[in-house]
């Protein structure tokens, strides 16, 4: 063989190597990350941050306050007191027991004359009674004209006024409806587990009336109080988007393993009401959020996919995500090994967002209409350089990191969502993040680990409604059962839809 021909093969072992090599890594990174995602901890605190751990005291301290004056005092000791956390509401009914002597011994043990009662020790617990059902009857009262029923032809009818029932020609009631709507979408109990449990209780109700109950009251009742919180939505001016997966059964020209989605849309901190709407749909085309946002006119809030760049009109301004750009750096660096993380470039590209959401800490004091200037002006003063830094790093060592790499990825992630995410720049009512999107579509994520799925597109959208009237309520410091046994028992009995703005949250707030 001529020496040519060993050196090209040479050449094509050591290129073959070199790139089996690279696959090596990349699948130990993904081994490393299977692991850490299954096994380890989800936060991404940064524990790596060595700046902060030699001025930890600079950095917490409060150099305003008053230094106190000392005094000594003498050790003591202390009981060991409750939980903190554990309360018992002060309006609870209280049930008292007491216990006393029979009369015959009520005598002194030494003399034999009569005791008395000298004090009372006291000691309390929480007693819990299961819920129990009750039939309610309405029995409403008819009228007639003792006189007319003599003498005259015909004999008027007058009916006191009752009610209107959540649902014409059905047992169910408010409190019922409420109850199981509760349980679903707020505890995560699917209808069969509730139909188990009333079958003990010895009510026999299906899952399928449930289902019915649900479906029939989330159209007539609670989809008009939507529909007008989608009209307040979109009237602000930042608002907060993300979606989920969703699993349909049933779903027309789909099988029953296909995706379908559940679209969240919120608002920001600037909102005087916080509203939380869910919308289903049967794909995450961009569409979607287009069409459902057709009127707005604003900023929202975003993580990188593709769709609401594309999709959303020119008059939205689509705001990128530091906590994704950040969390991408937090999976590399979490494969790599502990004792070279704290030198490595990922723990230096997380550390550039850290700075950033450090510095919204600082600004967080200026949230009201007045300094909502004052904290643009400060992210232009203060964060902009970060942002610049970090992203002339990136450029710098994408040129150095193979692209398949975690870290690589976490580059090209970020240079790819420049645009979007320095947009946070333009306002000060905007946001570092989306997680309250995320924050408030995890509800969802949580109760369909245990639902699993819904069976028609028509019980996903009563689900999406009954979703949102319940995170709104619950945004707005409602508990979610009173808040809809209020609702199921007005709603049937308002006298026109102008009335509706008396249903939302924050005008139930002290009626519930």
């Amino acid at each position: 063989m001529r020496n040519d021909e060993i050196l090209a093969e040479n050449s094509a072992l050591k290129a073959e190597v070199a790139e089996l090599k690279q696959q090596v890594s990349w699948l130990m990174e993904q081994l490393n990350l299977s692991k850490r995602r299954q096994f380890g901890a989800s936060s991404e605190k940064s524990e790596y941050d060595q700046g902060t751990l030699f001025n930890e005291a600079e950095i917490s301290a409060d150099l305003t306050a008053w230094e106190p004056d000392i005094e000594e005092v003498k050790a003591y000791r202390r009981k060991k007191s409750r939980n903190a956390y554990d309360r018992l509401p002060p309006d609870l009914p209280v049930e008292v027991v007491e216990y006393e002597l029979p009369e015959d011994e009520r005598i002194c043990p030494d003399c034999g004359e009569a005791l008395h009662v000298m004090g009372r020790e006291t000691r309390e617990e929480l007693k819990l009674v299961p819920a129990k059902a009750v039939i309610r009857r309405h029995v409403r009262h008819v009228y007639a004209c003792r006189n007319c029923e003599k003498n005259a032809e015909q004999v008027p009818f007058v009916k006191a006024r009752m009610p209107e029932g959540v649902i014409k020609g059905s047992f169910a009631s408010p409190e019922a409806v409420a109850h199981i709507a509760s349980q679903k979408f707020v505890m995560g109990i699917p209808l069969y587990r509730q139909e188990q449990e009333w079958e003990r209780n010895g009510i026999l109700l299906s899952r399928q009336t449930m289902s019915n109950w649900l479906i029939r009251c989330a159209g007539d009742w609670l989809k008009p109080i939507y529909d007008r919180l989608h009209e307040l939505l979109i009237a602000g001016q930042v608002l907060h988007a993300d979606e989920t997966t969703l699993q349909v059964l049933h779903e027309p020209g789909k099988t029953a393993q296909s995706k379908s989605y559940m679209w969240l849309y919120r608002t920001s901190g600037d909102a005087k009401y916080p509203i939380i709407l869910y919308d289903y749909q049967p794909s995450r085309e961009g569409k979607h959020p287009a069409e459902f946002l057709r009127k707005f006119e604003g900023f929202v809030h975003t993580d990188g996919y593709a769709e609401y760049h594309r999709k959303l009109p020119k008059e939205i301004t689509v705001v990128g995500c530091w906590a994704h750009c950040r969390r991408k750096f937090d999976e590399a660096l979490k494969t790599i090994p502990e004792k070279d993380r704290a030198s490595s470039r990922a723990w230096q590209g997380k550390r550039f967002c850290d700075r950033l959401f450090d510095l919204e800490k600082e600004f967080a004091g200026l949230s009201s209409d007045d300094n909502f200037k004052a904290r643009c002006h400060a992210r232009t003063e203060r964060s902009k350089p970060v942002m610049a830094e970090f992203f002339f790093w990136a450029e710098e060592m994408e040129k150095v990191i193979l692209p398949k790499t975690l870290l690589g990825q976490a580059l090209r992630y970020a240079l790819d969502q420049k645009l979007w995410l320095e947009r946070v720049l333009l306002d000060g009512r905007l946001e570092l993040s989306n997680n309250r999107a995320e924050r408030s579509i995890k509800p969802f994520v949580i109760g369909r680990k245990n639902w699993l799925f819904s069976n028609t597109p028509k019980g996903a959208a009563a689900s999406s409604i009954i979703y949102s009237l319940i995170e709104t309520a619950k945004e707005n410091g409602l508990n979610p059962y009173e808040y809809l046994t209020a609702v199921f028992s007005m709603a049937p009995n308002l006298p026109d839809n102008d009335s509706l703005d008396s249903l939302l949250p924050w005008n139930l707030s002290g009626q519930v």
